[in-house]
């Protein structure tokens, strides 16, 4: 008889009735195993399943203010405003070099 460990078949352990759920419907990969949608761990902690992930590529999002942080770093750098490694304050005035370059 195959065990309730291969995949395609919940693993979930029903303590109340002592055996494996052993479900074969709509069984999905979890880290805690294969689970039928009865025994996930969304519906074991009474919450709601998550919506399934976006198809949307890191480059069509919108700029993070990480990025916009970054050029203010560089302005603040490159007059010797801020503190900064002699590497880093190099780079920044190439940086805001190239800027003035582009605005032109």
């Amino acid at each position: 008889m195959p065990g309730p460990w291969q995949l395609g078949v919940c693993t979930h352990w029903i303590g109340a009735s002592r055996e494996w759920c052993r479900s074969v419907d709509s069984v999905r990969a979890y880290l805690i195993g294969p689970r039928c949608p009865a025994h996930t761990p969304a519906a074991l902690a009474g919450k709601p399943e998550a919506p399934a992930t976006s198809s949307v590529r890191p480059s069509e999002l919108a700029e993070s203010p990480l990025t916009a942080s970054r050029v203010a770093d560089q302005k603040a750098i490159a007059p010797g405003k801020r503190r900064s490694s002699p590497q880093a304050y190099r780079e920044a005035q190439a940086a805001v070099h190239n800027r003035k370059e582009t605005q032109q």
